[in-house]
């Protein structure tokens, strides 16, 4: 497995990294305890060193699941896990909490969960507006100097938010969602985090699993999937930007690929900072995103992708109006 060091930090990772969301939560009913341990390890065995959780995942249990996963190989992983939700008391997201005194405590039962002795790479989850992203990067500073923290992160934050954050204590990757249908962090996200020297993880670079082409206008979900929610994933959306699957599958046929290895392979292609993070609970679906590292798009390829790609509207928005305010603060 090929390596990639977020940004100007020292901080290593598989160019491809493993996302655990979906192994208990967001996707429909969480999969199999015993399962998903042995899906993460074959990861590990697979050269993967990156794995993305949060206290948000369940809540709680993601984090669980990977503190029991990876305890055989600390030494060879980085873990990135995330703050800044508050709960009610059966679990639900009841709003955003960033105040200090609130990352400080989410740090300590983190570090339980996960089994570890410092969190790696640690998100502020969402930018919240009720709380100075100075004192949020300063809270974190804290952590860092503590040594319970390694890394800074920020996830869909605006480029106001990066440079302000950035000043107290230095971001060493941005996480946001970002793929050949969610291309907003072009316009300006990517080019303020190439010249400060960060990282960018992109979440969902699958499309949320409509780039694979496993989905169609008439896939229905489980009645616990978020996507049921999500105005790109009504029929009429999916019908629409199936010309975007289309596309992948083409470009595959001729590279010998699936659609999920050129939607993967087109990101690793963008800039050598970005490491995308795909999720998924299958074995072979875990050899196939892995597969995408040895996909080469040549530049011709890539002008390609972007002309047929250009002529393409993506319908419907990525999130419900509640969820897409939280995003670009």
């Amino acid at each position: 497995m090929q390596k990639r060091k977020l940004g100007k930090s020292n901080l290593e990772v598989s160019a491809v990294g493993l996302g655990c969301m979906g192994m208990s939560f967001g996707y429909g009913p969480a999969a199999d305890k015993r399962e998903m341990i042995s899906l993460i390890r074959s990861a590990v065995d697979r050269g993967i060193t990156f794995f993305d959780t949060a206290e948000a995942y369940g809540p709680f249990i993601n984090e669980e699941l990977l503190g029991e996963a990876l305890s055989p190989f600390r030494e060879q992983v980085v873990i990135a896990t995330k703050f800044g939700f508050k709960f009610g008391s059966k679990g639900e997201q009841i709003g955003l909490d960033s105040r200090p005194e609130h990352i400080r405590q989410v740090a300590e039962e983190s570090l339980k969960r996960l089994k570890i002795d410092a969190i790696d790479l640690f998100y502020q989850h969402r930018v919240d507006p009720d709380v100075p992203i100075e004192d949020v990067a300063g809270a974190v500073k804290d952590l860092i100097g503590e040594g319970k923290v390694k890394h800074f992160g920020l996830s869909e934050a605006g480029v106001k938010t990066i440079r302000r954050a950035h000043a107290v204590q230095p971001v060493t990757a941005l996480q946001s969602e970002y793929s050949l249908w969610t291309r907003s962090p072009e316009a300006e996200v990517l080019p303020t985090i190439e010249e400060l020297g960060i990282g960018f993880v992109p979440y969902s670079p699958l499309g949320r699993g409509f780039l694979t082409g496993k989905i169609t206008e008439s896939t229905a979900f489980d009645k616990s999937d978020f996507r049921n929610n999500l105005p790109r994933f009504t029929p009429e959306a999916r019908k629409a930007n199936q010309a975007l699957v289309d596309l992948l599958a083409e470009i595959g046929k001729r590279k010998k690929a699936t659609s999920a290895q050129i939607a993967l392979a087109w990101l690793l292609a963008r800039k050598p900072w970005i490491a995308p993070i795909p999720g998924t609970t299958k074995l072979e679906r875990l050899e196939e995103n892995i597969g995408a590292v040895s996909v080469e798009l040549t530049a011709e390829d890539l002008r390609e992708i972007d002309r047929a790609a250009s002529k393409i509207t993506v319908q419907g928005a990525r999130y419900p109006e509640r969820l897409e305010k939280m995003t670009g603060r």
